[in-house]
């Protein structure tokens, strides 16, 4: 039995993949598509994710699609929102008819004879195994396991006789009312999970070995209220993006070259927040520099405001063991819980999982290099979809599509069919991920790497993105061929770039 075949295959239903169908097809509306989806839904994080208060730690107006208004009053959504939102762009923009749900794709094979990708999947609904082909590969599914967080090895945990729960996989059923809890971790997820349960609890305690910096922003946006006011909505929509992009870049590059600046200001705001007398140094002043990792979001300051109404807590320590009541400290305290929650990361899985073959051979992610943090070296018509670190994902998302399908449309007016990121003459090479947090160093030896400087480059820019992307040249770095040229004559011979 033939294999389908599309033009464009997606694999992902989450926030950026239908992103990446819109773009598809609005700006290559003659190109025929697919998006596999291995769970049974369309949101990604946002279906998957259900832990309590779960929200963006990113502006909707940044997290939001360029072509699609976030019209909330909201500038930091609550996820039932957003997951509505990219439910709603499906529908709207006819996605959901492209969308093959509980397709889990396991490998892909390149083929230079017919330039064509054979794309092998499962369905976990009936069981079958299934086969697709296309012209170019675009993958969406982030890169961290959906089916797995990650949990460290807490001595004594069997010995536990509360509730162990990761975020990752929040139970329904679950009633913690009254309850004492302790949430282990100080990310953006354990920022996010304490003030909420501390609004039900009978007390809740954020555990943490290290402090990480938090910074307060209001959930509402005055400005783009006000912009809404006076300006048609997509008019409101591009100047509050806009807006915000700036001072997220002005943030960045402040940080970057002013490391001490920005630590004395996150201070100074939470000594703020926070009662007289609070030890601020121990518990909200880390070691790293802002932006070595992602600054922790609370709207509205709701964290400080549940420590400071004494419904919430702050512990600095190490754990020595768990014990039947709850966890013993390295400083000897024990901590008392009904329910511990592990908001200790994530596990990365690159690609989703894919594995990736070319004429046969199978790509070492580690050893390739990111074209434009989007494509791979050696890899025939792929691309990946890596969002910003210092910023929204989508922002990142949105490049990156409109990329693709410029790509798309220079193939067909060339007459070519394949194209071919060429590795660069260098072994300056980095990882693709730049920031120091656990999960990604935990991974860092299994991810592509990125060069000394464009097109290898990814600068955590977006308005210098912004020309790379949209305006900047398309044979930098590549090579265009028809079918039947070997991916590895692509590689190792100067050929055509045009």
């Amino acid at each position: 039995m033939a294999a389908d075949h599309v033009d464009v295959l997606i694999v992902g239903a989450g926030l950026s993949g239908i992103g990446a169908a819109v773009h598809l097809g609005r700006e290559c509306p003659g190109k025929t598509y697919a998006v596999l989806e291995a769970r049974g839904a369309i949101g990604g994080t946002w279906d998957l994710f259900r832990y309590p208060g779960i929200r963006s730690d990113s502006d909707m107006y940044t997290l939001g699609y360029s072509f699609e208004p976030w019209t909330d009053p909201k500038a930091i959504a609550d996820g039932d929102s957003i997951r509505a939102y990219v439910r709603r762009t499906a529908r709207e923009y006819d996605v959901e008819r492209h969308i093959r749900f509980h397709h889990w794709a396991l490998r892909a094979e390149w083929d230079s004879a017919t330039a064509r990708w054979t794309v092998h999947a499962h369905r976990d609904d009936t069981g079958e195994d299934v086969t697709l082909t296309c012209g170019f590969l675009f993958t969406n599914s982030g890169y961290y396991r959906y089916d797995e967080g990650y949990t460290p090895r807490f001595p004594g945990v069997e010995r536990y006789a509360g509730t162990l729960v990761h975020p990752q996989h929040w139970p329904d059923d679950l009633d913690y009312a009254g309850k004492r809890v302790v949430v282990i971790g100080s990310g953006a997820t354990a920022v996010t999970v304490v003030p909420a349960m501390a609004e039900r609890a009978a007390h809740v305690t954020m555990l943490q070995r290290s402090p990480t910096y938090v910074i307060a922003l209001p959930s509402r946006d005055r400005f783009a209220d006000a912009a809404r006011r006076w300006l048609p909505p997509k008019a409101a929509y591009a100047v509050v993006r806009w807006k915000n992009v700036t001072l997220g870049v002005a943030n960045f590059q402040l940080s970057r070259r002013a490391p001490g600046v920005v630590k004395r200001f996150l201070r100074r705001a939470a000594k703020g927040r926070l009662p007289s007398g609070y030890d601020v140094d121990r518990h909200f002043s880390p070691r790293y520099d802002p932006w070595d990792q992602r600054l922790c979001v609370v709207p509205d300051g709701d964290l400080f405001a549940a420590l400071s109404a004494g419904r919430a807590s702050v512990v600095t320590d190490t754990i020595d063991t768990f014990t039947e009541h709850g966890i013993r400290l390295a400083s000897g305290e024990e901590l008392p819980a009904d329910v511990v929650v592990t908001a200790t990361g994530l596990n990365l899985l690159a690609l989703g999982g894919i594995t990736l073959t070319v004429d046969g051979a199978e790509v070492d992610l580690a050893s390739t290099v990111a074209y434009k943090g989007m494509m791979l070296s050696g890899v025939p018509n792929f691309a990946m979809t890596i969002g910003y670190t210092n910023a929204s994902w989508t922002l990142k998302a949105d490049l990156v599509a409109t990329y693709v399908c410029r790509l798309l449309h220079h193939l067909d007016d060339t007459g070519r069919q394949i194209v071919t990121p060429l590795a660069p003459d260098t072994d300056d090479l980095e990882p693709i991920i730049d920031l120091k947090s656990g999960y990604v160093l935990r991974a860092v030896d299994q991810l592509p790497k990125q060069g000394p400087q464009a097109p290898w480059r990814l600068h955590q820019n977006y308005p210098r993105d912004v020309r790379l992307m949209r305006h900047g040249p398309l044979t930098d770095g590549v090579r265009f061929d028809r079918a039947g040229v070997p991916a590895t004559a692509a590689t190792t011979s100067g050929g055509t770039d045009a």
